[in-house]
């Protein structure tokens, strides 16, 4: 296991594979780098894939304080750090969009583009999920809220197709007190007033029927940074980059090129 060390001395682990340009890819909450297990090699062609467990999840450190979004971005920053990588295409999915526009906000001359999926900008401003929504996902048995959290994920054609297991659920090794720290991060998430700092080229990707975060926070999120883009794929919940993956992945490659061949 690889690892890079926090300026305070919290362990990161950290998973680079591939070869070419680095792609730093950013999980969901209370997940770690297992979240895109399905789809990593997508990008291998003209990439490579760099993917961390957050602090709390997978085999980083798992102290009992307080965590942030902003925290987050920290790590990856420590990470980039441990491998010399000055500067490096994003792509944060759910929390990890979260993760994402901390780093490109505060942390821009360590972004090249920056790709955001089914996430929003947090806080006040941002669209919250139905209560219908809330209530499936705190059901007392846990096997119907996992169920309830699987259907907002992916379509029922595709689950019916795709019985086995799935890296989109949560980290299960994750010690409570991590799953706590999580929850709080992204609820309190808030980018907005930072989000016109972002000066990387940016592309907001979101499922046209994303329920769990609602697809009105991409359009919030393209109309508050810079030049951003948006795509919307049809039908498409809010695990569109494994389900879609080959809608998803070729429109994230082509952005990376494109942007690249611009200089923007």
């Amino acid at each position: 296991m690889t690892y890079a060390t926090t300026p305070v001395g919290t362990r990161i682990a950290y998973q680079l594979e591939g070869q070419g340009p680095p792609l730093v890819l950013l999980a969901g909450q209370a997940n770690n780098h297992h979240w895109w297990d399905a789809v990593r090699a997508d990008f291998h062609p003209a990439r490579s894939t760099l993917t961390l467990d957050y602090r709390g999840t997978g085999d980083s450190d798992k102290p009992d304080i307080p965590y942030s979004t902003e925290l987050f971005a920290q790590d990856v920053i420590a990470v980039l750090d441990e491998l010399g990588i000055d500067r490096a295409d994003v792509y944060g999915t759910s929390m990890g969009g979260r993760v994402a526009q901390q780093l490109a906000a505060r942390h821009p001359h360590r972004v090249g583009a920056l790709i955001l999926g089914c996430t929003s900008p947090g806080g006040p401003h941002s669209i919250e999920r139905g209560d219908d929504v809330r209530q499936a996902l705190a059901q007392p048995q846990p096997e119907a809220a996992q169920q309830a959290l699987l259907e907002l994920m992916y379509t029922p054609r595709w689950l019916a197709s795709h019985p086995g297991s799935h890296h989109t659920l949560g980290d299960p090794g994750m010690p409570a007190h991590a799953r706590r720290h999580h929850l709080a991060a992204s609820n309190r998430h808030d980018a907005w007033d930072i989000l016109p700092d972002i000066s990387a080229p940016t592309l907001v990707v979101h499922g046209s029927d994303d329920r769990l975060n609602p697809t009105a926070n991409a359009l919030l999120l393209t109309d508050r940074i810079p030049n951003a883009r948006l795509h919307l794929i049809p039908e498409a919940r809010h695990a569109y980059f494994e389900e879609f993956r080959t809608h998803a992945g070729p429109l994230v490659l082509d952005f990376l090129t494109t942007s690249g061949e611009l200089g923007i």
